[in-house]
């Protein structure tokens, strides 16, 4: 569970000294200080829905999302999530888990997330399979051509090409101009066009 303030102190209404409870649990080991007034019993099972909680607004996106989904191979520890204007990277670690956080352009952001369960039972905003692509691409090196827009996909990001071809075409071809980005902007023509060299 995620605590807060409030929720800590009906969790320890019997107890006389709150703060010292409080305390005390954190000392051995019961409760974790997320950030100030946030605590979590169970970082583990929480991660996902205390990455939404540590920094925000945000949604956990990029790598941890396709590995969620099955887009890619790998399995992910760090906990990735898009935020917007915060000018630069965040990162966290929080008793064996690790938060990071990277910008994505405003139009972009409200557009495409999903609310899915913690391993606790505790919602959390994350990308779809389609807005995690996105977002994922428009975090990497430009490109300009099919052939570079292949690598990055296939070889750099190791995509599941069966998984990709999953994916709603639609909401790709309305998601990749809310980015205004070069890569996205070959990524809608490669979808909508279908895969071909220049």
């Amino acid at each position: 569970m995620i605590f807060d303030t409030e929720s800590l102190r009906i969790k320890y209404k019997d107890y006389a000294n709150i703060p010292q409870k409080v305390s005390l649990d954190c000392k051995k080991g019961l409760l974790v200080r997320v950030k100030r007034g946030v605590y979590s019993d169970d970082v583990g099972k929480d991660a996902p829905a205390i990455a939404n909680f540590l920094y925000g607004p945000s949604y956990v996106s990029f790598e941890y999302a396709l590995a969620f989904y099955g887009l890619i191979p790998e399995k992910v520890t760090m906990l990735t999530s898009a935020t917007f204007g915060k000018g630069k990277s965040k990162s966290f670690h929080c008793q064996g888990a690790s938060f990071s956080y990277q910008d994505i352009p405003s139009g972009a952001f409200p557009v495409g997330t999903t609310v899915f369960e913690s391993e606790s039972g505790l919602p959390y905003r994350i990308a779809g399979r389609e807005k995690a692509l996105c977002d994922t691409l428009y975090s990497k090196y430009p490109v300009r051509n099919y052939h570079e827009l292949e690598e990055l996909l296939f070889d750099d990001l190791r995509i599941d090409e069966d998984e990709l071809e999953k994916l709603d075409k639609a909401t790709l071809l309305e998601l990749c101009p809310l980015y205004r980005s070069t890569t996205l902007s070959m990524f809608y023509r490669y979808i909508k066009k279908g895969r071909a060299n220049e």
